[in-house]
């Protein structure tokens, strides 16, 4: 396979001010070893990964947590051998440690960021990793004491830039005091727009480019869920979005944004992603899909352009307060930005 990737032209853009550069859409690769739905076979991974890659999209986002033993990092570590290793910029993250029914165990001591950057090595196959997040905060340990060791690893040539993902705005600032934060992953959509107040201008006080997930709702905006139904084994069947009361008050607020679309000539999906697009060149989102198809339905999001006035407008078709139910799961919410508790600072 060549690594032209010309043909769609997607534009770059400066990720952060620290000098790392991605397309202007990346791709989130959690979902081909089945986070929301049955793991893809590896051929069929290795497929949708190459067909990424030949559209234009170089930023590769994953982590050490997905899919059953690493499964989504040895994936991509399958892929990266057969792609110009310098052509791409790969994303992994550390720090989940226990899932439990009930509670999530996050570990972030220094000892624990080392050995999992270096497990995401030899997963990867690769000397080093372009964009290295702490995944999520570990309130018992200072940040300080994390980003010090992330830091003698940037140092090393092991990782070139370090991210934070659903850090508060505290957590940001130490992190950022130790060594220079590149970007802040966090969940931001047209329907979960938290992050607006406080940690949108921060990172933009700071120089920190910011890596929306679930761009588009967990797929919500795409249709499939309201139009059709969701397949019987997704996970989506029990989140609080997507059931019961709160479903039905929800697929309001997609008739509504259907209707935008249809006036903007794209798909809803298209739109959705392109209102988070014009927040900003700083603002990179990362959606996933396991779909050639919807890959490039993705990509065309690129192509709508929004005044300011439609900007708003389709902020205003999602009114956050009408919005019905939990953005995720009890235990997930209680290590993100918003709930959790600030580190403990260090002693010295």
């Amino acid at each position: 396979m060549g690594d032209d990737n010309s043909t769609f032209n997607l534009p770059r853009v400066k990720l952060g001010n620290q000098g790392l550069e991605v397309s202007r859409l990346g791709y989130g690769c959690m979902g081909l070893t089945g986070a929301y739905n049955i793991p893809l076979p590896v051929e069929e991974g290795i497929k949708v990964l190459k067909g990424v890659y030949n559209r234009g999209i170089t930023f590769f986002d994953t982590a050490d947590i997905y899919g059953a033993d690493h499964a989504n990092e040895i994936l991509v570590g399958k892929v990266l051998r057969e792609l110009p290793r310098e052509k791409i910029q790969l994303a992994t993250k550390f720090g989940f440690f226990k899932f439990d029914p009930t509670k999530i165990t996050v570990k972030g001591t220094p000892e624990y960021a080392r050995s999992c950057c270096e497990g995401s090595l030899k997963r990867l196959g690769v000397d080093y990793i372009d964009l290295y997040y702490i995944h999520r905060i570990d309130t018992t340990v200072p940040i300080e004491d994390t980003m010090e060791e992330l830091k003698k690893m940037v140092g090393e040539g092991k990782i070139k830039y370090i991210g934070l993902s659903e850090a508060n705005a505290d957590t940001i600032r130490r992190a950022h005091a130790v060594h220079p934060i590149t970007a802040l992953q966090i969940e931001y959509s047209l329907w979960t727009r938290e992050i607006e107040e406080e940690l949108i201008p921060l990172c933009r006080e700071l120089g920190i480019g910011i890596v929306p997930y679930s761009p588009v709702g967990r797929g919500f905006f795409g249709g499939k869920a309201v139009r059709e139904s969701l397949p019987e084994n997704s996970v989506l069947g029990s989140h609080p979005r997507f059931t019961g009361e709160n479903f039905t008050k929800n697929k309001i607020i997609y008739d509504r944004v259907e209707a935008l679309a249809e006036k903007h000539g794209c798909t809803p999906i298209q739109l959705a992603l392109a209102w988070v697009l014009h927040q900003g060149n700083d603002v990179v989102p990362i959606p996933g899909t396991t779909k050639i198809k919807n890959l490039d339905e993705n990509i065309g999001s690129l192509k709508v352009k929004l005044t300011k006035e439609d900007v708003e407008e389709i902020r205003n078709a999602v009114p956050v307060d009408e919005v019905a139910g939990c953005k995720t799961s009890e235990a997930l919410l209680r290590v993100s930005w918003k709930f959790a508790n600030t580190p403990p600072k260090t002693s010295s």
